[in-house]
């Protein structure tokens, strides 16, 4: 029972949350039973059919409609005298600014994506709002606080990034089923559906015209090709004829099995036999994202692993049915996990890959977890975290700071506890987020343009949605709907310079300033030019410093794919998501610590029975992850400096 100053605080405040999936739903619905009064929903979500199991407020009949609105509603027929007001929109429109949160006393946050908890992060601290984040994934859940100048903010520990794998090795010696999915899904579901002028490495030329200028692209589908012939002839081309091609490398099969190469003609009869009513009974709606290669065949069990031969029908069925049936797609298609015939062909792509290089072959239901980066939740844990969220939010609400907690919820007891709290830290005096720390960044200033600047650094690192770049005086880039015709232009021409020619030269030594002007956020970055770079560890030939970069997480080849908390040791580890889909939440930055009681950090950082040095903590880790690596069954996400002894009380 909460007591009158709780009540008080509950019944005065404004609370925005943030997502209402998994989490939010369960967190609207605590809200509501709690006492809060006024709420605000944000959401861009529609609702599908596989949120029905676990996102209570949501029914069939409510498929395609908003979560936001749908939500409110259901939550209005047990609570009718609260206000609960919805906006189905993204929370990255700038209609949410820093002035809108500022009508907040606490925001909440049911996020799916690392991008959109940044732009929350972001936004938050420029309006000096408190955030209460949260994640869950499978039995694993986590609540953290996050109070401007007093805790560390969302950013203060670098995220990871997913695991890129070389191109050699996805096109060439594939060791892992993972690798499989990559090559189907990334590269010839790529070629054959999307953009057929994109460069990738399946463009690999038939041997007799191979000595042509003219070579012609075993892709492009002949002029009165029957469908059947041209999906014979991919298959023997990416399966057979490059396999063959790859087999002439002998050095490269000195210390690795040989893949065997496999043609249509050794699996399948020469022609196919006549299935009257297949593309009828391919598709039993109107709906291009339902019709099934599996319908077709009459396989009806997606948890069974086929068989080389089943999986070259799948195979032929699948591209049969996109060119016979979505036609007007083609050439626009990127892969879904949500398009059951885009998963049917790409799990078996995989799987006939897989065979050909000796590798176990996987079910549909195990190759769209892979594919689709998909963690199984579970509602127990959604509501047990939501419940955690209003706790914190209420602590807040009576700035009862000395009682917040970060708190983490385990799969199995430890200490015969399952939920483990952590006071919050204080912010890291090297966050450029929170802490404005200036960066400095390696780049060949001479080679390197400034769009590559742009989408390498200022998009996809620093996570700025509306960046503005000056050098000195001289704006190089802005975006903005109020911009002048000519001055679009011009920003325009500037991204395709290299950075040393540009208006305003960048080359070493330069420093340039980053703005978001919607996040409120400003970096200061220093150039430093720098000729090479390994294209294996540094793939983007540029090198952002200043801020610690996560280890890159390597996706491993099963369905259950963790995405944010290790399960060795009943622990939480340090560990963040990769960017997920809305099938399921995902687990910010952890810590580590032992399972035994609640104890301030400084008594942590003190402890030496915690394994406590830098050094013990990254070889248990290490050892760790080696051993997950063996069973291939579970990807182990770290995040941060591990050091505990670095990490310090919050007063």
């Amino acid at each position: 029972m909460a007591s009158p100053p709780q009540l008080s605080a509950i019944k005065d405040a404004r609370v925005l949350m943030v997502g209402a999936g998994g989490i939010g739903c369960e967190l609207l619905k605590t809200l509501a039973l709690s006492g809060f009064q006024d709420i605000h929903i944000i959401d861009m979500d529609t609702i599908e059919v596989s949120n029905l199991n676990r996102q209570f407020l949501f029914r069939p009949k409510h498929v395609g409609q908003s979560k936001a609105k749908v939500a409110r509603d259901a939550v209005l027929r047990f609570r009718p005298n609260i206000s609960i007001t919805p906006y189905h929109a993204n929370v990255k429109d700038p209609d949410f600014n820093v002035d809108y949160f500022k009508q907040f006393n606490v925001v909440l946050n049911g996020l799916d994506n690392l991008d959109a908890r940044r732009h929350v992060n972001r936004l938050c601290l420029a309006a000096d709002v408190p955030l209460v984040e949260s994640g869950t994934t499978g039995f694993l859940g986590q609540v953290t606080v996050h109070l401007k100048g007093k805790t560390e903010c969302y950013e203060c520990q670098p995220k990871p990034a997913p695991k890129s794998y070389p191109v050699c090795t996805i096109t060439s010696t594939p060791s892992k089923f993972v690798h499989c999915i990559v090559w189907a899904k990334d590269l010839l579901f790529a070629k054959l559906f999307g953009d057929k002028a994109q460069d990738n490495d399946l463009n690999v030329r038939s041997g007799n015209a191979s000595t042509s200028d003219h070579a012609e692209d075993v892709f492009e589908r002949r002029t009165d090709e029957d469908i059947e012939e041209y999906g014979r002839r991919i298959f023997d081309h990416v399966f057979g004829y490059n396999i063959e091609v790859a087999l002439s490398n002998e050095e490269t099969w000195k210390n690795r099995s040989r893949p065997r190469p496999i043609y249509s003609k050794d699996v399948l009869p020469e022609r196919p036999i006549n299935q009257n009513g297949n593309m009828d009974r391919a598709s039993a709606t109107d709906n291009p994202s339902s019709v099934s290669a599996m319908a077709s065949l009459g396989m009806k069990n997606p948890q069974e692993v086929w068989s080389l031969k089943e999986n070259s029908k799948i195979f032929l069925e699948a591209l049969k049915l996109f060119f016979g049936k979505r036609d007007k797609e083609i050439g626009n298609l990127s892969f879904d996990k949500d398009d059951q015939l885009a998963v049917e062909f790409v799990t078996s792509a995989a799987n006939i890959r897989a065979s050909s290089f000796g590798i176990p072959l996987h079910s549909l239901f195990e190759s769209k977890g892979i594919a689709g980066n998909i963690v199984h939740a579970v509602a127990t844990t959604n509501a047990i975290i939501a419940g955690l969220i209003v706790i914190e939010a209420i602590k807040v609400l009576q700035k009862d700071a000395k009682n917040y907690r970060m708190t983490y919820c385990l799969e199995h007891p430890s200490k015969k506890m399952l939920l483990l709290p952590v006071e919050p830290y204080e912010p890291n005096k090297s966050c450029y987020v929170c802490s404005e720390t200036p960066l400095s960044l390696e780049i060949n200033t001479q080679k390197s343009t400034l769009r590559d600047f742009v989408d390498k650094i200022v998009k996809a690192k620093l996570g700025m949605n509306l960046p503005l770049i000056t050098h000195g005086s001289a704006l190089l880039y802005e975006v903005g709907d109020d911009l002048e015709e000519d001055m679009v232009a011009n920003y325009a021409a500037n991204l395709e310079k290299v950075l040393s020619e540009l208006p305003s030269p960048v080359t070493s030594g330069t420093l340039l300033i980053v703005e978001d002007l919607q996040q409120e956020l400003t970096c200061n970055i220093s150039v430093k030019h720098r000729e090479e770079f390994d294209e294996e560890k540094e793939p983007d030939g540029m090198v952002l410093s200043g801020w610690t970069q996560a280890p890159a997480v390597e996706k491993k080849d099963q369905n259950h794919v963790d995405n944010g908390v290790g399960t060795s040791k009943n622990m939480p580890t340090n560990g963040e998501q990769v960017e997920m889909n809305e099938d399921l939440e995902t687990v910010p930055a952890g810590v580590d610590y032992p399972a035994e009681k609640k104890r301030k950090l400084s008594e942590i950082s003190n402890n030496d029975g915690l394994g406590t040095s830098r050094a013990a903590a990254e070889t248990n880790n290490h050892s760790e992850v080696e051993e997950l690596d063996d069973d291939d069954d579970i990807v182990l996400i770290f995040d941060g400096d591990l050091d505990t002894g670095k990490k310090r009380k919050l007063h």
